[in-house]
């Protein structure tokens, strides 16, 4: 490569930034793998190769191709990109790792396990500083809302509306800001923690960071990403639990899928209609299509199983088969 792949990186990334992508994956991603290019020792175009070979060293060491297929994925929009100024550049298609797979099952959390995590957050902090405040706040605001994990870190707090209990989510995953009202005990705890994180000398200006460092080193600043993620795996280490789903382990982003999960098992049971219900809660999660929130129906069992439970209420024929 006649020029540093860090640089390319950060042109593609900011390329894409002007025509409204956030890509804070993806910018993780490409960093990591610019900086694995640089650390073996690569030298001439990007290749399948070196591509393969950082999606496997993933930092969780996982031996599952559905992991690496989805961090090789990361690259492909960049190397198409590159090849415009690197024509040997190589794009990676999505049959490296075998056949391409499904979306995979959520792990879907069960209360004791969400009260576990929450309890688990609140002890970061041996001192009761704002550290487990802040990650008790953040987990049970997904948990209860269905926010994505990087909408809920974007929150500004003048995107946070305590008086009316209304969240502003601003330029989502699909470009589109919604409004997300919040249950009277979510809105209570987002006051106790705003209490909490001013008095802790946090700035209050409505362009300010809602969930902040804790940290000396970080305090005010906003949480990235990816140290969520780490303190996260850190938690789920402590507390054990059985992996339900098809991913490496349970995830933050299922919390989410737990959230509609469970409400949609309510209005089963409630005997709602959700076929007129469904559209309400996609637009209330942010789906841009009311087919993704339909997905939840094939993916989960417990959901299979009270709809074929109503079906066969509906047709007698299949009870006395």
């Amino acid at each position: 490569m006649k020029d540093d792949l860090t640089a390319f990186v950060e042109r593609f990334l900011a390329e894409r930034r002007r025509l409204g992508f956030q890509l804070t994956s993806v910018a993780y991603s490409l960093r990591s793998f610019a900086e694995h290019a640089r650390a073996s020792g690569h030298r001439g175009p990007l290749t399948v190769k070196v591509m393969t070979r950082w999606a496997r060293e993933d930092s969780r060491r996982s031996k599952q191709p559905r992991a690496w297929a989805q961090r090789l994925r990361q690259l492909r929009s960049f190397a198409r990109w590159l090849r415009q100024f690197e024509p040997s550049t190589e794009v990676p298609d999505d049959t490296i790792f075998g056949r391409r797979h499904a979306r995979g099952t959520p792990h879907i959390y069960s209360e004791q396990e969400v009260e576990e995590l929450l309890a688990a957050a609140s002890r970061l902090d041996a001192q009761r500083g704002l550290r487990g405040v802040v990650y008790e706040t953040l987990f049970g605001l997904i948990a209860s809302t269905g926010l994505r994990v990087s909408e809920a870190l974007a929150l500004h707090v003048g995107d946070v509306d305590l008086r009316l209990g209304v969240l502003t989510i601003r330029r989502t995953k699909f470009g589109k800001s919604r409004a997300v009202p919040l249950h009277p005990s979510t809105n209570r705890a987002l006051t106790e923690y705003r209490v909490k994180r001013d008095l802790a000398g946090a700035s209050s200006g409505a362009g300010e960071p809602f969930f902040i460092g804790a940290r000396v080193d970080v305090f005010g600043k906003p949480l990235a990403p990816h140290q969520v993620r780490c303190v996260f795996a850190g938690m789920r280490r402590e507390l054990g639990w059985i992996n339900r789903g098809t991913h490496h382990a349970p995830r933050i982003h299922d919390l989410r899928h737990t959230f509609v999960v469970r409400r949609v098992l309510l209005w089963q049971q409630e005997q709602v209609d959700v076929d007129q219900a469904m559209l309400s809660l996609s637009t209330y999660i942010g789906h841009a299509c009311v087919t993704d929130t339909y997905w939840y129906l094939q993916a989960v069992p417990e959901l299979m199983a009270l709809a074929a439970q109503r079906f066969e209420s509906c047709m007698p024929e299949v009870q006395h088969a």
